[in-house]
């Protein structure tokens, strides 16, 4: 995805459209988590001290983070990138390696297959994102970052080693500051020059490091797609920019957390047995609490209910700096046991089948219950 952070918040207010964004937190404290394409030519970069990027782009939009944002347009992304192919490995909220050598039948080229799910990824979650094509993850990586924005690039299962010869050492996987600097000091500047250099000559003066560079360097890169393990929890959390002291003022953030935590479980065709809540204190101390159902159920009203009861039970200590959510002990919802008589949709079963519908077609933000409706004063935009 491009400048992902930055990007949703551009989505979601037109105010922000073209112009110079930094998504981060507090001014002197804080790091920039997404800069904007706008922004980007003043010198800002993400992880950079808050501080210095505004010191570089003193007319910058700074606007606060919004993690259940982010983690929305994730799901929705990797739904999309799942129905292209099972094999999808996750790198991050915003990145992930495809495997489509079996899709190609269905769908076309590799090319074809990304096109459309970039395609897809615009119309439907209102983003853009780029693509890298390639025989082998780490040119696929590279590729992809030089098609930034918005762009797809290709590099031909001969052609990796010819690609690679003009970057610079820097772009390797495994190459920091210090080993750059080091691999410079040789008279490596280059991708090519450490290509040519061989790997009996790189093995003597680094050891392994120096085999797995060279191998690199020629476009070798033998690790496979591995998609992700079998979801062992599901769960929604938010960290506050101020701790909270009155209980009550927490129950808007559990519910939605609860509700999004049913809407995931539901999106992926399970349901839970148990749920816990999660509270972290101003000491920095964790507290969980966890029940556990008569019957597994992907209702996030219940998820709800039962999570406000734990907190009810057990009130927080000390002022919270957190609060999540998680569904634990999950089935799929065809293993499910029924009940003798069960078998019918119960009212809640109805609800939440339009509420998904409402929420696939318009967003998560069309239709939420009145509690919801004015978010809290720390939840920020």
């Amino acid at each position: 995805m491009d400048a992902f952070y930055a990007s949703i918040e551009q989505r979601d207010d037109p105010g922000l459209r073209g112009r110079p964004v930094i998504v981060g937190g507090h001014a002197r404290r804080g790091v920039v988590l997404a800069a904007s394409y706008e922004v980007r030519p003043s010198g800002v970069r993400s992880a950079m001290p808050m501080a210095r990027a505004l010191a570089l782009a003193p007319d910058a939009v700074v606007v606060p983070p919004r993690r259940e944002a982010y983690a929305e347009a994730s799901e929705r992304v990797f739904a999309i990138l799942l129905d292209a192919t099972p094999l999808v490995e996750p790198l991050s909220l915003d990145e992930a390696f495809l495997d489509v050598t079996a899709s190609e039948a269905l769908f076309g080229s590799a090319g074809e297959i990304a096109l459309r799910l970039r395609r897809r990824i615009a119309d439907e979650v209102g983003l853009p994102s780029s693509a890298g094509i390639a025989a082998v993850k780490f040119i696929a990586k590279i590729a992809s970052d030089l098609a930034k924005p918005d762009g797809q690039r290709e590099i031909a299962a001969g052609d990796g080693a010819a690609f690679l010869a003009p970057l610079p050492v820097g772009r390797l996987w495994g190459v920091g500051p210090k080993l750059e600097a080091r691999l410079r000091a040789m008279e490596l500047a280059t991708i090519g020059d450490l290509a040519r250099r061989g790997r009996e000559r790189l093995e003597q003066r680094l050891g392994d490091t120096g085999r797995e560079l060279w191998e690199l360097s020629q476009g070798q890169d033998q690790r496979p797609v591995v998609p992700d393990r079998e979801a062992k929890s599901i769960g929604a959390e938010e960290t506050f920019e101020e701790d909270i002291t009155a209980p009550e003022e927490l129950w808007p953030y559990v519910h939605a957390q609860a509700l999004r935590v049913g809407e995931r479980l539901r999106r992926a065709g399970l349901r839970s047995r148990c749920v816990q809540l999660k509270l972290k204190l101003s000491d920095f101390q964790i507290v969980t609490r966890r029940t556990t159902f008569a019957s597994a159920t992907d209702d996030g009203q219940a998820l709800y209910r039962a999570a406000m009861e734990l907190l009810r039970a057990h009130p927080p200590a000390a002022p919270v700096r957190l609060t999540g959510v998680s569904a634990q002990s999950l089935e799929p919802v065809e293993a499910a046991q029924l009940g003798l008589f069960s078998g019918a949709p119960t009212a809640a079963d109805k609800i939440n089948v339009a509420l998904d519908r409402i929420t696939e077609r318009f967003g998560s933000g069309a239709l939420t219950t009145a509690d919801l409706a004015e978010p809290p004063k720390r939840r920020g935009r």
